[in-house]
């Protein structure tokens, strides 16, 4: 089954090393996705990168860098990313949210996913 509708994408850009509350900050805002009911939440850990700090942050296969950069994507409903922005604001000390419209194609076998909107209510 095909589904297509409009919704926002969050993608949140900082570093392997950043905390919130001696968590690393990629957990805390999964956790908070989670807790919100957010239709999902993926992170990405980037090979290398530089950000408004200038300073290239470098992510290696070889060593377990704790300086790779990090992109955190979330696909969701406005209403449901606004909910989020209050929690980001409080949770990211140094970083960049990039927020845009997107138009989602959703693909599933079960026709009732594709009748539930994407936070996963009717």
């Amino acid at each position: 089954m095909r589904d297509q509708f409009q919704a926002r994408m969050l993608r949140i850009h900082f570093g392997e090393g950043d905390k919130w509350q001696g968590k690393p900050l990629y957990e805390s805002i999964v956790s908070k996705c989670m807790e919100l009911g957010m239709a999902g939440a993926t992170v990405y850990r980037g090979i290398e990168g530089y950000g408004a700090s200038t300073r290239i942050h470098h992510g290696s296969h070889w060593t377990f860098s704790k300086d790779a950069p990090i992109m955190l994507t979330i696909i969701d409903k406005e209403e449901q990313i606004e909910k989020l922005i209050p929690h980001l604001d409080t949770m990211v000390e140094e970083g960049l949210i990039a927020m845009s419209r997107v138009e989602v194609i959703r693909y599933s076998r079960n026709p009732a996913k594709v009748q539930e909107t994407p936070s996963g209510r009717t």
